[in-house]
């Protein structure tokens, strides 16, 4: 038996894919999304008029920057039991259950596990108090066809077991970009993922969404050279590896409990048991 060594690192933060959490949102009622205006101007450029939820989501991120201070911290994590499991099941999985599994119910699986174990970090902030969320509701970034974003949320995502929690993911994100998602299913999100790494990135900075405490970005997988500790010594092999960045509200996430969460989310993935039955 063997186990990967990694380290956490802590860098400020950026802004990065959140969430519009306005139920008036008209891509929420299957109403069609107004295109941009476009007018030209002397000089070879080009104005572009913000559209409804582009200037929504720009005061979101702005009020939540303004709102909490952020800090990112980072982990990376051998994912090469989990990678070679999915590459195994997913035919067979299709077969089963009629849906496509992706990488993020994985990772909502590992999220769901670390919130339990960490709790306080499934919460909000009232004034001075601290209002724990017993119900783990986790939203996940969508990219609409506008190339604005939105994320639509897992209720009690801590309920349902993979299969449970694919067909959400799918269903989810199939009907934000087809602009068919009811304002209740992009509400009362208690914790946000942003999977980066769906467009080739390997790590990010994500700006929280408020009144949530905290956010997680996925970066790539990728395969490199890992040094391994082995009962004969060290060895170096190729493996699977990914980072992950949380984004945290330092008013009542401190650098320890951020810190230990990251890695938690990190410890549930790379222990994914490979011999895992569909």
């Amino acid at each position: 038996m063997f186990k990967s060594r990694y380290a956490l690192k802590s860098m400020n933060i950026s802004s990065d894919l959140n969430e519009v959490n306005v139920p008036k949102v008209q891509v929420s009622t299957g109403a069609p999304v107004t295109s941009p205006s476009f007018s030209s101007m002397s000089g070879g450029v080009e104005i572009v008029e913000m559209d409804r939820m582009r200037k929504l989501i720009a005061d979101h991120m702005v009020m939540s920057k303004q709102t909490a201070p952020h800090v990112t911290s980072f982990v990376e994590a051998d994912v090469t039991n989990m990678f070679q499991w999915r590459e195994r099941n997913k035919n067979k999985f299709r077969e089963k259950y009629g849906e496509n599994i992706t990488f993020t119910p994985l990772f909502i699986d590992a999220v769901v596990k670390a919130i339990k174990d960490f709790p306080m970090v499934n919460v909000s902030l009232d004034g001075n108090k601290i209002l724990i969320k017993k119900d783990i509701n986790i939203g996940m970034a969508a990219a609409l066809p506008s190339g604005n974003l939105i994320v639509p949320v897992i209720k009690n995502a801590d309920l349902l077991n993979l299969a449970g929690l694919t067909k959400k993911v799918n269903d989810l994100a199939g009907r934000a970009r087809e602009n068919k998602l009811k304002p209740e299913e992009i509400k009362d999100g208690t914790f946000t993922l942003t999977n980066v790494g769906t467009f080739g990135n390997v790590m990010g900075t994500p700006i929280i969404n408020q009144p949530q405490v905290a956010i997680l970005a996925t970066g790539a997988i990728r395969k490199k050279p890992a040094v391994l500790e082995t009962e004969y010594g060290d060895v170096i092999a190729i493996r699977q590896l990914m980072f992950l960045s949380l984004s945290y509200d330092h008013r009542i996430v401190d650098g320890s409990l951020g810190g230990s969460f990251l890695r938690r989310i990190a410890d549930y993935l790379e222990k994914f048991d490979p011999n895992l039955a569909i």
